[in-house]
């Protein structure tokens, strides 16, 4: 992933704050899921991010479905330095 989308960077930005779920980056960004689960599986293809599920324990013990959790990479790091370069609102964001 040569250059990142805006979306991208935003939903990259927003799990490095600490939104490290699907659903918790669509409330912290507004971005609907049609746009949030698609660009989590090709920053997860680049490599800029990681993801883990959690234990079925903790999802069964809160009786909710388990959790996708997101975590960036180096690379992704990298990737969004770059990207607060090409979008000056993300610093602001």
């Amino acid at each position: 992933m040569s250059k990142l989308s805006f979306a991208a960077a935003v939903i990259l930005q927003t799990i490095e704050s600490g939104a490290a779920y699907g659903f918790s980056i669509m409330e912290a960004t507004g971005l609907p899921s049609g746009t949030v689960y698609p660009a989590l599986r090709r920053l997860e293809a680049a490599a800029l991010i990681k993801a883990q599920w959690e234990k079925q324990s903790i999802a069964d013990k809160e009786q909710r479905p388990a959790r996708r959790y997101y975590t960036v990479t180096r690379a992704g790091r990298t990737a969004l330095g770059a990207a607060r370069e090409r979008y000056p609102l993300l610093v602001s964001a």
